[in-house]
């Protein structure tokens, strides 16, 4: 009988394979004789009687042979041609596969050369540029011939397309995978394929690549777009932003300060506010709190104000006395203002500095009324009073710092009494010329000082004898020059004044390691002065001579601020359109084309009428009817006053008499009762001794009578 067996669709006949024609003993040899002879089907088994499979045994032949013994596991001409007929014959192969080996050390050898090889291609690019900059002059770059570089790079930057290694395809029967396996030397490794040359070359191609694409100290500032903000037509001696990069503060020798808001504004670039602080003093010095809540005015006058957000006024600091000498017993300023700054740590605190020699530290809970501490400035060599020009707080806050008039850089402890100085640089900048500002950088190490002597000076806290780096030619005209470091504090920046053939005051960039230029830009056609990189923004913002606030950005590095205002479209004023009907008169037209019967009435006469209406004239209530009351001078008698005057004054009988008989009268009575001068003198002068006049006594001595007789 022959059997069949079928997989769904598909269906075979097994006895056509011939599987029972070979002998039990061919068969006991190539095969495993199974210990149980009582389990189901499988491949390459032997089977029960009474069970079914392939290569089918007799349970006779199955008792007969040895139960424990096994033999090797081989393959059987049958199996096989099962496994062809199945498709299993790719899932195991007749020989064993070798797994993959890789050679690590050999690997990072070859990584590590053409890296080098690399490495010391691009160093000798980059001494080649440095030769020619070396040689040829600095060139102002323009964006034109930025974009073209950019554009030159990208093509050069291009990666070769590389052919990609051809990968075996699946095969598709599985005849033809059992016969390529056989044939082709890949099928014998296990495991990842090792990373070919053309590989290798390519990743360090791609290296080289970001590489060449990072983008320099230069490419960072952000100076592609520009916008004006209008402050006036006089210079602009300070300028802050709030710590959150909204609003923006400026305040010029106009007196008058104005007030920003980027979210607010539209393309029109106009100011929310406009005030003066400080009557007709100049604002040397405008600052945000650490919570941009407050703003610290400094002025030319000796009281410093601190206003809300909205520019409205918080309180104004004492003014001290000027004629007490000791400093330390006034209450406040007695000089004209130079500059301030507010505590980066105690949000109530704030430093100002005058020219009356001293820091003064206040507290916003005092309400500017005394002051919590007073620093006097004096200077080491003779040891006479100096006047600070520049002040600041360090990064942390511990230290204060003060720049004087006579070149010298002090800085106390915040955590001491402020009698010693903690660091003390003499002749930091020539004697003379203001100081006119002090920076920390980022890292609170380093300090940057700006001077009227044309320099640029930077400093370590930790090595406080002599300046790091120093940048000269940096002319200036105005005692509020400022300077700052860049958000990544790999850059400091400073403006300078026009000179007599210049066109317009530049904003220079200086490397803080090398103090080299890095670079420089025209601002405006005027002066540079104030000039702060915000570092949340990435904007920079530059008050110039010309009463004109430059904001520069880069729409693809910068955040909100000038962003803001620039997309929104720019408010029109309201207008109201209206039709004045007028009155045409015709006398003589027919009653059917006249338009309107009614007579148009005078204004003059309205206004007339409307006069006489107290309501509608706002005519002021008339004073009291009242005689005495009310303003008006009345008759004597209407009231308790005026009657006891006109008693007592007025009416008065003895008025005729002359004053000098009414005194005289009483003479007699004096003479013969004395009572109050000559009682006291009866006992040692009873006779009146009057002085005796003498014949040379001049007249005007003499009296009236003796001299005219």
């Amino acid at each position: 009988m022959k059997r069949g067996l079928g997989f769904g669709k598909i269906g075979m006949n097994l006895g056509s394979l011939k599987l029972a024609d070979k002998k039990p003993e061919e068969e006991l040899a190539n095969k495993p004789v199974a210990e149980d002879s009582g389990g189901g089907g499988g491949f390459g088994k032997i089977m029960g009687a009474d069970s079914g499979g392939f290569g089918k045994i007799s349970a006779a032949n199955t008792s007969s042979a040895p139960s424990t013994k096994t033999v090797p596991d081989q393959r059987n001409e049958e199996d096989v041609d099962i496994a062809k007929v199945m498709g299993f014959s790719g899932f195991a192969s007749g020989k064993p596969k070798k797994a993959q080996q890789f050679d690590v050390e050999a690997m990072f050898a070859t990584a590590a050369k053409s890296a080098q090889e690399a490495n010391l291609v691009n160093n000798q690019k980059l001494e080649d540029e440095g030769r020619q900059h070396l040689d040829s002059d600095f060139i102002l770059p323009t964006a034109s011939s930025e974009s073209s570089k950019k554009s030159s790079d990208s093509e050069k930057k291009k990666p070769e397309k590389v052919q990609k290694p051809e990968v075996d395809k699946t095969k598709k029967g599985s005849d033809d995978s059992d016969s390529d396996s056989d044939d082709s030397s890949d099928d014998d490794m296990i495991g990842p394929v090792p990373p070919s040359s053309t590989q290798n070359e390519n990743e360090d191609e791609g290296e080289d690549s970001e590489g060449e694409k990072e983008e320099s100290v230069v490419d960072k500032i952000p100076r592609s777009h520009e916008i004006k903000l209008v402050h006036g037509d006089k210079a602009i001696t300070s300028l802050s932003l709030d710590p959150s990069g909204a609003r923006v503060i400026s305040g010029g020798i106009d007196y008058d300060l104005k007030l920003w808001d980027f979210a607010g504004m539209d393309p029109s670039l106009r100011s929310f506010r406009k005030i003066r602080p400080c009557e007709s003093h100049v604002l040397n010095s405008l600052e945000y709190s650490t919570t941009g809540d407050k703003i610290l005015v400094v002025s030319g006058n000796a009281q410093p104000k601190v206003l809300d957000r909205d520019g409205g006024e918080l309180f104004e600091c004492v003014k001290g006395d000027q004629y007490v000498l000791d400093q330390a017993r006034n209450k406040g300023h007695t000089a004209a203002g130079s500059c301030g700054a507010w505590h980066p740590k105690i949000k109530s605190e704030f430093l100002t500095s005058a020219a009356d020699a001293t820091l003064r530290l206040w507290l916003v809970e005092d309400n500017g009324r005394k002051t919590k501490q007073v620093i006097k400035c004096k200077s080491r060599k003779n040891g006479l009073r100096t006047n600070p020009t520049a002040c600041t707080y360090s990064r942390d806050g511990l230290l204060v710092c003060g720049a004087c008039i006579d070149g010298s850089i002090k800085m106390w402890d915040h955590r001491k009494n402020f009698v010693n100085v903690a660091l003390n640089m003499e002749g930091a900048h020539q004697n003379g010329s203001e100081i006119t500002c002090v920076q920390f950088g980022y890292d609170n190490r380093l300090v940057a000082t700006r001077s009227n002597d044309e320099t640029l000076k930077l400093w370590d806290v930790r090595m406080f004898k002599k300046y790091i780096n120093c940048a000269n030619g940096l002319f200036s005209r105005f005692a509020q020059t400022e300077c700052c470091f860049s958000p990544d504090d790999r850059l400091i920046l400073t403006g300078t004044s026009m000179e007599k053939g210049d066109k317009a005051g530049k904003l220079i960039f200086f490397d803080k390691e090398t103090f080299d230029k890095a670079f420089e830009m025209e601002v405006g056609n005027s002066h540079v002065i104030r000039a702060a990189w915000h570092p949340k923004l990435n904007q920079i913002m530059v008050g110039s001579g010309d009463g004109v606030v430059r904001v520069y950005y880069d729409p693809e590095r910068s955040i909100r601020g000038a962003k803001l205002c620039m997309v929104k479209k720019r408010t029109e004023a309201k207008q109201v359109n209206y039709i004045a009907t007028q009155r045409i008169i015709t006398p003589y037209a027919l009653p059917l084309f006249k338009e309107g019967n009614e007579r148009q009435k005078s204004t003059y006469r309205q206004m007339v009428k409307d006069r006489k209406d107290p309501t509608r004239s706002k005519n002021p209530e008339p004073p009291q009817l009242i005689k005495g009351t009310g303003g008006k001078t009345a008759q004597g008698g209407s009231t308790l006053h005026s009657w006891m005057a006109k008693q007592i004054a007025v009416k008065n009988k003895d008025d005729h008499i002359d004053p000098r008989e009414r005194i005289l009268r009483h003479a007699k009575d004096a003479a013969e009762n004395p009572y109050w001068v000559d009682n006291a003198y009866q006992k040692t002068q009873p006779k009146p001794i009057f002085r005796e006049i003498g014949d040379d006594e001049p007249p005007e001595k003499m009296t009236k009578k003796e001299t005219f007789g």
